[in-house]
């Protein structure tokens, strides 16, 4: 599997306040990046796959509503995970 325990433990470390905080806004975004990152990868090999395609949308869409929530709450924490993601807005 691609998703461990180790690697989400990794992710909410690095970008939220500890490696047990799985309910921060910029841990649930850095996890949801590093998914649609791997589904992007996924369907540039598989491009009739289209249970996938939904799946992507589907993340893309709940990660949107995080930043959106994020930008209305802490503008300044919105900005810094943007850059620390790399994400276009």
């Amino acid at each position: 599997m691609y998703l461990t325990s180790e690697t989400k433990k990794e992710i909410f470390k690095k970008h939220g306040k500890s490696e047990a905080d799985s309910g921060s806004a910029e841990g649930q975004a850095a996890l949801f990046t590093y998914r649609i990152n791997h589904l992007t990868e996924h369907l540039k090999n598989n491009r009739k796959d289209f249970a996938t395609e939904k799946a992507l949308v589907d993340l893309v869409g709940k990660r949107r509503k995080i930043l959106g929530y994020l930008k209305n709450k802490d503008i300044t924490r919105y900005r810094a995970i943007i850059a620390e993601l790399g994400i276009r807005k």
